[in-house]
């Protein structure tokens, strides 16, 4: 089925404006406008620490109703009734399959490492020898291709051992705990504060032919429940965070809880300008600094407790 993608210049009051389509027989819609971008990363400032510049252009000066129509007599008769009202409409045609796959196309195998391919799910692996990494990160979560994922997988792959456990803070969408276990990691558990975390995961990890005997997955917020990080467990040789750096200052010192003797915290999503900060907060944690690396921008920490 075809959709009419309807976009109307929104003013200074669009939620006024939005009323007045409503009663034109407009249904859902949707506000795009600079104030409440800039509202939203205001309020919402400690789970990023950059917003990318092209984005934030695109919200420059902007003040937008969308909604959408079927295209059939229907929504032709409420689109002329909205033109008819003097509201200047600009329409393009889009499919059902635009929302659900064409994202997809964008995704292709990616070498990561010596060893690793993480490959997507509707995608055929390369025959390369690399261990692959199957993935279907949906429209939430990463897929190995930004550079702090990336050296977490390098990492991993330098530290994957047999015995080893593994812990995941933050796991998204499995990615680097699936990593660490097609590398030939005993067992890893992962936690992450979207409650569509595990959902994605486990099915990503199942994928890969991994099941809860290997791999378990918590939502929550680790940093403010305890029982939550009760039944995590401790012991574990290497411990991930791949978060941003207002989440990993107060979660240096909590890390070294769940840390095995001689056991290795790899942390990033620490953008630049912010890597000293981190390295003075993992040091006061009693961590030694092994490695720290950067790629675009982005800094990773490879940490050892200092005894």
């Amino acid at each position: 089925m075809q959709w009419l993608e309807c976009t109307v210049p929104g003013g200074d009051d669009p939620e006024e404006l939005c009323n007045a389509l409503a009663e034109l027989g407009v249904g859902g819609m949707s506000i795009e406008n600079e104030r409440d971008f800039h509202d939203f990363l205001e309020n919402n400032r400690a789970c990023w620490d950059y917003v990318d510049e092209a984005l934030e252009e695109s919200f420059s000066g902007v003040s937008r109703v969308k909604f959408w129509l079927s295209c059939d007599a229907e929504g032709e008769k409420v689109l002329a009734a909205v033109r008819a009202a003097g509201y200047s409409v600009e329409t393009r045609v889009i499919a059902d399959e635009d929302w659900e796959n064409n994202w997809k196309q964008y995704y292709k195998p990616l070498p990561i490492g010596e060893k690793l391919v993480v490959v997507p799910a509707w995608e055929e692996q390369p025959a390369d020898g690399r261990v692959a990494l199957r993935l279907d990160p949906g429209l939430i979560f990463g897929t190995g291709s930004h550079a702090t994922t990336r050296m977490c997988l390098e990492t991993i792959e330098t530290l994957a051992a047999p015995d080893k456990r593994v812990l995941d803070l933050g796991c998204g969408s499995g990615i680097l705990s699936i990593g660490a276990l097609v590398l030939g990691c005993k067992e890893a558990v992962g936690c992450d504060i979207d409650p569509k975390a595990p959902d994605v995961a486990m099915d990503n990890a199942a994928l890969n032919g991994i099941g809860a005997d290997r791999f378990r997955v918590y939502a929550g917020d680790i940093l403010a429940d305890r029982g939550m990080r009760a039944a995590l467990g401790t012991n574990f040789d290497i411990v991930l965070a791949n978060i941003v750096a207002d989440v990993i200052l107060p979660l240096a010192p909590l890390s070294r809880e769940f840390l095995a003797p001689g056991g290795t915290f790899v942390t990033s999503g620490i953008i630049e300008g912010r890597q000293d900060e981190i390295e003075h907060a993992l040091k006061k944690a009693g961590y030694s600094i092994e490695k720290h690396f950067c790629e675009e921008e982005w800094h990773c920490f490879v940490c050892s407790v200092r005894e």
